[in-house]
């Protein structure tokens, strides 16, 4: 079976590393080695990223993107030593803040993010792999002087594979061995949580000592449908992430293993999010099950299919259960969790398509030798204004999961209940920085690692004692010990430097694939396109904003996208509706246009237009705007309440020039 082993850095501890035994290959690596293709391994810059398509991808790649205004610069400087491959990722967003601040010393609000909030830049190594299935990933960092820092560890779509935080050591479940870089170690204090070694020396180093971190963990490896596309890309990449002040690694083995597996369904708060970088762990989206293998033993992987906007239904009309299906095998696991969708449609309403939906599945899991788990859906951090108590908008759907699990003999984990009870314990307002900012339904980094650990938790209360199911229960670990937010999360800001930003590949290039350009555009076809043309990232996640978006639509990714950035003026939003099929006038397609241009470029003056009275009053600045930026033409000949073609919304937006 597959094993290859990598060493990186040079010196004479790199040719330590490479004449001790080992089993499979061995391959040298330096800070220059870019992944590619057909090199099949290499770290993932934004220099890389710029020149392959699929690495653009966060389905396909670590699931870490830049943040957009830094999308066409070099963040990630590798550098290396004799101890390894290393990046000084404190010092450089240092040096970002220095540089965006420069220009307004003593104010703050120029740069993206303030010191407090402690942004890091991952270094991500990148590798193929035969097939698709379960590795075995043991990362090894040595280095001298770096001794107390937090580390983490993602694997593959962002799946939190190590946590460790020297401050909090001592009641962490996860207690290091203290060894040196000599190799001296002495009486261990505790084993780690997967049976393998994690080794490190945090803290009470004498000045210019060493220190070694070894970690194993399983990581799975799967086809996946990406964001906004409707077929199944083939994946046998494998990425591993590291965070730190100075993240590095010294060796990594990774060998293919056969074991069970946990596939995952369900929605967006479940799911594989993105997060950009500079990285901060509360202003991260995060679905509990990229939190889930924290909370595993290395005998078991995670295979999460979830997606953004999904239902019970959808699940299925889109291809993701078709995935889960092809790989799924006797002795696996299946948990789903849906709800915070399917209660957005009269015929998936829990007594109806809801319970229809997943009967079926539990069915279909045990034709294949495959064990089902039903969760129960994640609480919102919802409350009435009325008289200030919880709200809870999903007691029918969990109630229907515990029905099914008394139907079928299906364990049920009891999530909804844990999660309710911890946000009403703690408040709507304490509560707050466990959720993305003004969110109330997407938990952050730090809620979805409290969220994996009620259903750890969960796994072995209701599992214990079923015979088929006692091998997934008997997997559970304590996970890492808390990871608890600060007492404040901000958003990180477009700082001001960053106001003028061209189009790096010319506008020629920009929409030319359109397809039915006769074909009059409707909102959300106008979305897509001034995100395209302002650069955007479509949003792997839906907020739940208008009601009749539900989160599975080709576009959601773009309203969700085109919402956060303040593209979509409230005057065009009704009754909490979207309607992203109707038709955009020419005043429509300015408010969308000229809001996307102004969160890249500063917008001119504004002066009265002869078009002042042609307009909507709502559309009056986003057309002086259009005027000025030479869009209309001044002479006020054009028609503001008319439709516009899909051809004529692009020719448009090209001559924006951002």
């Amino acid at each position: 079976m597959f094993c290859k082993r990598f060493v990186f850095g040079t010196g004479e501890k790199i040719d330590d590393m490479a004449s001790s035994e080992n089993r499979g290959e061995v391959v040298h690596v330096s800070a220059a080695d870019l992944y590619q293709p057909g090199k099949g391994y290499g770290f993932v810059t934004e220099e890389n990223r710029k020149e392959q398509e699929f690495l653009k991808l966060p389905e396909l790649n670590s699931g870490f993107d830049p943040l957009y205004w830094y999308q066409d610069e070099i963040l990630s400087y590798i550098e290396e030593d004799a101890y390894g491959c290393f990046l000084e990722s404190d010092r450089m967003a240092a040096d970002l803040k220095r540089r965006e601040t420069a220009d307004s010393p003593g104010d703050a609000s120029k740069a993206s993010f303030t010191e407090e909030e402690h942004r890091q830049i991952p270094l991500i190594f990148k590798l193929d792999v035969p097939e698709q299935g379960n590795y075995r990933v043991t990362v090894k960092i040595c280095a001298s002087g770096e001794a107390n820092y937090d580390w983490l560890i993602f694997t593959g779509r962002r799946r939190l594979g190590l946590l460790l935080n020297h401050t909090k050591q001592a009641g962490s479940q996860t207690k290091p061995f203290a060894v040196d870089c000599a190799g001296n170690q002495p009486e261990p204090f505790a084993a780690d949580r997967t049976g393998n070694r994690t080794e490190a020396f945090l803290t009470g180093l004498p000045e210019n000592s060493g220190f070694e971190i070894e970690h194993t963990m399983t990581a799975n490896v799967c086809d996946i449908i990406p964001r906004g596309r409707t077929k199944a890309c083939c994946d046998t990449t494998l990425d591993i992430t590291i965070l730190s002040a100075i993240p590095r690694i010294s060796e990594l083995t990774v060998e293919q293993i056969n074991c069970p597996t946990v596939y995952i369904a369900g929605d967006s708060t479940v799911t594989d999010q993105s997060a950009d970088y500079p990285y901060a762990p509360g202003t991260s989206y995060s679905g509990w099950g990229q939190m889930l293998p924290a909370y595993l033993t290395g005998e078991v992987a995670v295979s999460n299919h979830a997606h953004s906007g999904l239902t019970t239904e959808s699940f299925r009309e889109e291809g993701h259960y078709a995935i889960v299906e092809k790989y799924i095998r006797e002795g696996d696991f299946c948990l789903f969790q849906f709800a915070h969708n399917d209660q957005k449609l009269e015929h998936l309403k829990a007594q109806g398509g809801y319970r229809t939906n997943l009967e079926r599945y539990i069915e279909e899991c045990r034709q294949r030798g495959a064990f089902p788990l039903l969760v129960t859906p994640l609480a919102r951090n919802t409350w009435k204004g009325s008289d200030g108590s919880y709200n809870d908008l999903l007691r029918e759907y969990a109630q229907v999961c515990r029905e099914i699990g008394e139907e079928f003999h299906v364990p049920v984990l009891e999530l909804h209940e844990r999660s309710m009870a911890w946000i009403t314990q703690r408040g709507r307002e304490a509560v707050r920085t466990s959720f993305f900012p003004d969110d109330y339904t997407h938990t952050n980094d730090y809620g979805a690692y409290r969220m994996a650990e009620f259903v750890a938790e969960e796994l072995v209360r209701v599992c214990k004692g079923w015979p088929e199911y006692q091998r997934l229960a008997d997997c559970v670990t304590a996970g890492f010990g808390d990871w608890n937010p600060p007492a404040h999360i901000a958003l990180p800001v477009k700082p001001a430097a960053y106001e003028q930003i061209s189009n790096p590949e010319g506008e020629a290039l920009l929409l030319t694939d359109l397809s039915e350009p006769d074909r009059p555009a409707c909102r959300a076809d106008v979305l897509d396109m001034v995100i395209q043309t302002v650069r955007f990232f479509y949003t792997n996640v839906y907020n739940d904003m208008f009601a009749d978006v539900i989160g599975h639509e080709w576009y959601a990714g773009a309203v969700e996208c085109a919402w956060q950035n303040g593209i979509i003026d409230g005057n065009l939003v009704e009754n909490g509706c979207f309607y992203p099929e109707k038709e955009v006038t020419l005043e429509e397609f300015f408010s969308f246009a000229v809001n996307g241009y102004k969160s890249r470029k500063k917008l001119p003056a504004e002066k009265p237009c002869v078009y002042d009275e042609k307009c909507s009053g709502y559309a009056r600045p986003y057309v002086r705007a259009a005027c000025a930026l030479g869009l209309l033409d001044k002479n006020g000949n054009e028609d503001l309440k008319r439709v516009i073609t899909r051809g004529e919304a692009a020719r448009l937006c090209r001559r924006m020039k951002v």
